[in-house]
């Protein structure tokens, strides 16, 4: 009767185990699938952005045709941006193309005109909603990183995410950002 109960012990935990098992690597396989989404909704918008700022350029050109200087730094920020692979790289490159663009709108400062022109109205509108969209997927794409993250370094979960091979993601953040999710990660 002992060995009976034992048994039956031992056979309920290892269903316990096996079921915790399950539900560990499916929320897992969540967590990465909502990272790539995450991820996609990102790189989405930054290529609205990308297709955006020839035309951009090409308004101010008009009106500014001989600052040159401003519209190559602009473009090969762009293309720097288009390259990146890694969402730290990523994060780099578009805060310079960010920093181009500052230069470039202060040179839009210059020019009543062009201010007051109704293509290049509606594009910085169309740029300002897509700077927004940006910073709510990059919010969101860095709390689903965090969450899958912190599953995956967290026992004994770890050991379900080391066994099936789930790797920690990089965070899409600024340089300064990193350093302000470097120290709460520590805590």
């Amino acid at each position: 009767m002992d060995q009976l109960n034992l048994g039956f012990i031992v056979l309920v935990l290892g269903i316990i185990g096996v079921a915790w098992a399950i539900l560990t690597y499916n929320r897992l396989v969540r967590l990465r699938v909502r990272a790539d989404e995450a991820w996609h909704g990102i790189d989405t918008q930054l290529k609205r952005r990308w297709d955006l700022l020839p035309q951009l350029v090409t308004t101010v050109q008009g009106y500014a045709s001989h600052e040159r200087d401003v519209f190559e730094r602009v473009a090969s920020a762009r293309q720097r941006s288009m390259q990146t692979e890694t969402p730290r790289d990523q994060a780099y490159a578009e805060q310079s193309l960010k920093e181009e663009l500052r230069s470039l709108y202060a040179l839009i400062e210059d020019y009543p005109d062009l201010r007051a022109d109704k293509s290049f109205l509606e594009l910085g509108e169309t740029l300002e909603e897509i700077e927004d969209t940006i910073q709510r997927s990059r919010r969101y794409y860095n709390s689903v990183v965090r969450d899958l993250n912190t599953m995956i370094g967290s026992f004994p979960r770890k050991v379900i995410a080391n066994a099936f091979h789930f790797k920690e993601r990089e965070y899409y953040a600024l340089r300064h950002e990193e350093e302000a999710i470097s120290q709460a990660v520590k805590f």
